[in-house]
């Protein structure tokens, strides 16, 4: 199996989206597609298969150059996973949605689609993921067992084809998850992608910003501290 060809755009996506033009950001993550027009495999889970949320997306990556968009309805128990993974196959980019990271990330393995989404990446296939789809295509998140007791705090595993660790659009809170995220794990650096930021990861693992600066925090002997911004090219 040979390294991925294409790289992977994490867009921070957000409230203020729907009020702004992100059609700059897609057309970053179609040019790199390999080809005019990519099709897009719309991967839903996160948000339950949304449909008034894939149209409002779908109409937007055609105008920023997508071609044919196709929803790849997961979010039920009975969804039939031989044509998800059709359409997957034959799609030229995969798109990850926002909504709930857990729930998205319990859908996937639920039908066993985890690891068959990272072998299309190594295999050649482009991603790209917005919001909690973001999230979901780095390494791992958090979640409380229990939301109001702070020790119940734990880190569960995502699809690692980024291969680091990102919140997004939370800088109103100065990262607070990311940062808790940092303590509980090995991993030495964070990145928050801001509302009207991507992060780009290229196939050699170089990091770009996209559209905006994107924040990165250190983790160091149990202190976190905020480095020196990601600066787009």
């Amino acid at each position: 199996m040979r390294g991925s060809t294409r790289p992977i755009h994490l867009i921070g996506g957000g409230q203020r989206t729907a009020r702004q033009r992100p059609e700059s950001l897609l057309e970053a993550v179609f040019a790199d597609a390999g080809r005019e027009r990519p099709s897009v495999a719309y991967v839903g889970v996160a948000s339950d298969d949304d449909g008034d949320f894939f149209r409002w997306l779908a109409a937007i990556f055609k105008r920023a150059g997508a071609g044919e968009v196709r929803l790849v309805p997961l979010a039920s128990p009975r969804s039939d996973v031989a044509e998800a993974r059709a359409v997957l196959e034959s799609c030229d980019i995969v798109f990850i949605s926002g909504g709930d990271v857990e729930a998205g990330m319990k859908h996937l393995e639920r039908h066993g689609l985890s690891a068959y989404l990272r072998n299309l990446y190594l295999a050649g296939k482009g991603f790209f993921g917005l919001s909690a789809g973001s999230i979901m295509l780095a390494r791992c998140w958090v979640r409380w067992a229990d939301p109001r007791d702070d020790a119940s705090v734990e880190t569960f595993p995502c699809m690692a084809l980024a291969p680091l660790v990102c919140d997004t659009h939370a800088e109103s809170d100065d990262w607070e998850e990311l940062r808790t995220l940092l303590a509980l794990t090995d991993e030495t650096v964070g990145f928050g992608i801001p509302t009207g930021a991507a992060l780009r990861v290229g196939p050699d693992g170089a990091l770009s910003a996209v559209g905006k600066a994107v924040h990165r925090l250190s983790h160091h002997r149990g202190r976190i501290a905020r480095l020196t911004d990601l600066a787009p090219l």
